[in-house]
């Protein structure tokens, strides 16, 4: 199974969310749906407010905008967007 490099970023609602708990619930949905999570950093956009760049890896014969689908029905996120893919040298 071929694999691609895939990251997100996910905006959430306001600076009051929880951003560890945001974390671990959207790794928990990119594991459901067979993504293999590698790292997450919190991006600065602006009065508090910060992004997060979700990396992880992901079965190149799936639809990723399922993932990006789930990622937005997540409680406390504002919108979420694919920034990167790249396929994976095997």
């Amino acid at each position: 199974m071929a694999m691609s490099g895939v990251q997100f970023k996910v905006m959430p609602d306001g600076v009051e969310v929880d951003l560890e708990a945001l974390k671990v619930t959207i790794n928990s949905k990119i594991e459901e749906m067979d993504g293999i999570p590698s790292s997450v950093e919190e991006q600065p956009i602006a009065f508090g407010l910060k992004a997060l760049i979700f990396s992880f890896a992901y079965p190149e014969e799936k639809d990723v905008d399922q993932v990006n689908n789930a990622v937005n029905e997540v409680e406390n996120v504002s919108s979420s967007e694919m920034i990167d893919y790249r396929r994976a040298l095997g």
